[in-house]
């Protein structure tokens, strides 16, 4: 197995996309959560529920500007759900790779 464990706030599948998404965004830009939806393929309430878990975790940060229909949010990957994305792409390599290698292989 991997020296490091999959998180498994990140490894759920909709969750893995949202984190992928946002970190081909350059850092400290932002996604509109129109566009965030629309590139994900989630309903706006799962894309929701799915915010609020990374953003718990201190992995986005969502912000709400205007009210009503000229409101606006925006995403962002933070410092730290970068961090956790690169820890999170390192095991699964490492679990790929070892998966890769022949039994009984320990190197």
């Amino acid at each position: 197995m991997t020296n490091e464990e999959l998180d498994p706030i990140i490894h759920a599948p909709a969750r893995l996309r949202i984190m992928a998404t946002l970190a081909a965004v350059a850092d400290g830009d932002t996604l509109s959560f129109a566009r965030l939806q629309s590139l994900i393929g989630l309903t706006a309430g799962n894309l929701i529920s799915h915010l609020r878990k990374l953003e718990e975790t201190g992995y986005i940060e969502t912000e709400k500007r205007g009210a009503g229909a000229s409101s606006l949010t925006t995403v962002t990957l933070t410092r730290t759900g970068r961090k956790a994305l690169d820890v999170y792409k390192d095991a699964l390599r490492e679990l790929l790779d070892a998966s890769n290698r022949p039994r009984g292989s320990t190197s």
